[in-house]
């Protein structure tokens, strides 16, 4: 192991994370899986998102369909005062990888429900990478993982209650 730092040891240095900052959508699958681990499911609430643009989801039908109930809120992770993610420790996230919600397992890679974006997600501060080091691999990801995790969201998505009109 070197003595380098994780990628998201150094954006927490300098700037809010994704784990800070962000809404992350929970599906019935992610509920299950972290309340084995946690023995509790108070870590989730429905919520409208921060930023309406959020449910501009036309590019992706089965993730508006699936994921807004009628009243436009959506299962999300339960958020301290200050905004970090209910799981969010003092060294990053205190789930097991494959325990995450799966939209935190896939991030930064961009998807819809046809697949994976060729572009990554903005929102990790590149300028951290260091000089010849790539996003993906600074994170440790790799498609395959992020291909299966997706299809896992969007099978779970369909087990949603359908919303569309």
């Amino acid at each position: 192991m070197s003595d380098e730092e994780f990628l998201c040891v150094r954006c927490a240095r300098h700037t809010q994370t994704c784990c800070q900052r962000s809404e992350i959508f929970t599906t019935l699958g992610d509920v299950q899986r972290i309340s084995r681990f946690v023995n509790r499911e108070d870590f989730v609430e429905f919520r409208h998102p921060d930023n309406p643009e959020y449910a501009d989801q036309d590019d992706d039908p089965v993730w508006r369909d699936h994921v807004f109930r009628p009243d436009g809120t959506r299962r999300v992770l339960r958020r301290r005062s200050n905004g970090d993610c209910t799981f969010l420790g003092p060294t990053g996230c205190a789930l097991p990888l494959e325990t995450r919600p799966l939209v935190c397992r896939l991030y930064p890679y961009d998807y819809t429900s046809d697949g994976i974006a060729d572009e990554l997600a903005h929102g990790c501060p590149l300028i951290l990478l260091r000089e010849g080091e790539r996003l993906i691999e600074a994170l440790g990801m790799n498609l395959s993982d992020a291909q299966r995790w997706r299809r896992q969201l969007y099978d779970e998505l369909l087990l949603e209650t359908v919303h569309a009109d």
